[in-house]
């Protein structure tokens, strides 16, 4: 599948395109470009996603050394967000169980195929069943899924947020903009040509929500942030918080 060209995709960008398709949902997908793909993820993620920043400002403080602390991924793909979390969290000393879940069978066995982390459980499930299950964690993430919902999704995922975290929810995703397609464009024009990467990724800017757009959708209670590079950040924070 060809790029879009990107005079054309540039111009286009004024309005959301929800219904457009990436190449790794569809279930005839490569499957050797796929495992690829989210092996790839986690090069992407550590340019693009503000993980560290996210890690060191919104999830560290609310880790403790002496009691142990739990995080929910959310469409956590082949794993990467939740593997580097673990990593930091251990490297920092603190107590922290993942549970990271996606509902895509071919995401999960990915992520389940790779070497083992300590502390981190992968599951096959929506945030749904968690709350059908009387779930609870400290905190809940996601990285880049919130493109991939419709407006009515979208508001599931953040009731849903709202039952299963204790302190904190953050949701961050691309926003989709010009610098953020043009960037992406130029600096993967070299690369990822066995994964869909590139591909999917343009595609994932022309449907990601602008900030005008999830604002005023936004329950009482979230915010939005603009951060960089063309991010957007929701959070939203229980209405009590203790630090045991």
């Amino acid at each position: 599948m060809r790029n879009p060209a990107l005079p054309a995709a540039l111009s286009s960008l004024s309005v959301r395109a929800g219904d457009a398709v990436e190449m790794m949902d569809t279930p005839d997908c490569d499957p050797g470009r796929l495992w690829r793909t989210y092996s790839d993820f986690r090069y992407v993620n550590a340019v693009v996603s503000g993980l560290r920043a996210t890690y060191r400002r919104d999830i560290r403080p609310l880790l403790s050394r002496h009691v142990m602390r739990s995080l929910l991924d959310v469409g956590s793909g082949g794993g990467d967000v939740a593997r580097a979390i673990a990593r930091w969290a251990a490297r920092d000393g603190f107590l922290l169980h993942i549970t990271a879940i996606d509902p895509d069978q071919r995401a999960h066995a990915y992520a389940a195929s790779r070497p083992v982390v300590p502390g981190i459980t992968f599951r096959r499930v929506f945030s749904a069943d968690l709350v059908a299950e009387g779930q609870r964690f400290d905190v809940v993430i996601s990285n880049h899924i919130l493109h991939h919902l419709s407006p009515e999704e979208l508001g599931g995922l953040l009731f849903d947020s709202e039952q299963l975290a204790l302190r904190r929810a953050l949701h961050g995703d691309i926003e989709r903009s010009r610098p953020a397609y043009f960037g992406f464009w130029l600096g993967t024009l070299p690369l990822f040509r066995g994964s869909y990467i590139r591909t999917d990724g343009l595609t994932s800017i022309r449907r990601s929500y602008a900030a005008a757009e999830l604002r005023p959708v936004l329950p009482a209670g979230w915010r939005l942030t603009r951060e960089a590079p063309s991010r957007l950040m929701l959070r939203w924070e229980a209405p009590r918080t203790t630090d045991a």
